[in-house]
């Protein structure tokens, strides 16, 4: 097998970290059962869990080799090997990625977890937010979710569904004719949020998904190739953006993103109103049926 290399830390760290690997493990191997993997339920278990060889039989490893891990000791291990194990341990991605993290090893961009599923609740605040215009987007400027102003600022005829995401806010502002984009301000819009794209960018170099989405915004979009070439990076803040409905206008609001603990590189974006005249506006908005669009964003 391949051996990866550790990830660089003082030496204190890495044995208080190979302590918490060895409890981590323990624990893990503790709440699967036999029945959950399909092997006999045997007699005189004096633990609760699997025993550290069926872990390894599980895994495909030798049963010495997963004790001196599981006991901390000062050993490597591949990427493969941690892999196995995590789905012997039935790991969901976040234990799989903590487990990474604690055997000190660096994962490849397909052994990352897949990003998390949005629990029901996110829906339901997004939708006490009405009138204003909300939505969750990740760095990627996919919008996972959103309520009824948000979908009727943006039209329904503009939705690209694809792995669950209703549309790439970012994708449709660069594609979009003149005619047909809501965005009144893209001199001051895309900049940042090429930025923010771009910042996002550095953790997911190599990854095939970003690759990919950066190759054809790139190939789709003469003003996306120049501001990528500039290097700029920005986190997600606050950007005052002018949009024009079909119907309503301009309107004047401010692109405001609130963090999401436990949903990693993903953000509630509210669009708060400038002025009493913009409010009215957005409370007319909601009340409008979606659609009003000619163009759809595709890729």
């Amino acid at each position: 097998m391949t051996v990866l290399e550790e990830l660089p830390v003082a030496t204190g760290d890495r044995e208080r970290r190979r302590t918490e690997l060895a409890r981590f493990l323990k624990a893990c191997r503790a709440r699967v059962t036999p029945e959950d993997v399909g092997l006999p339920p045997g007699l005189r278990r004096r633990t609760p869990g699997l025993r550290r060889e069926e872990v390894a039989q599980l895994a495909g490893v030798g049963v010495t080799w997963y004790t001196w891990l599981e006991q901390g000791r000062p050993i490597n291990a591949s990427e493969q090997v941690l892999l196995a194990v995590a789905r012997a341990l039935r790991l969901d991605g976040t234990e799989r990625e903590h487990l990474f993290r604690l055997a000190g090893t660096a994962p490849s961009p397909l052994a990352q977890p897949a990003p998390p599923e949005l629990s029901p609740a996110i829906q339901v605040i997004l939708d006490s937010l009405a009138p204003l215009p909300a939505a969750v987007s990740n760095t990627r400027f996919d919008v996972l979710s959103f309520n009824r102003p948000y979908r009727s600022l943006f039209g329904i005829e503009r939705m690209r569904p694809a792995h669950g995401v209703f549309f790439n806010s970012l994708w449709c502002m660069l594609t979009a004719p003149k005619c047909c984009n809501p965005c009144e301000n893209p001199e001051e819009t895309l900049p940042r949020m090429v930025a923010v794209l771009r910042s996002a960018y550095g953790k997911h170099v190599g990854e095939p998904a970003w690759e990919a989405h950066v190759q054809q915004l790139s190939a789709r979009s003469e003003v996306f190739r120049e501001l990528w070439a500039r290097q700029e990076v920005a986190p997600p803040k606050t950007l005052h953006r002018i949009f024009r409905h079909p119907e309503l206008g301009v309107m004047r609001l401010n692109a405001t993103y609130l963090t999401m603990p436990g949903v990693p590189e993903c953000y509630i974006v509210v669009y708060v109103p400038e002025s009493p005249y913009d409010r009215e506006l957005v409370e007319r908005l909601n009340s409008l049926p979606p659609g009003g669009w000619r163009h759809t964003c595709k890729p």
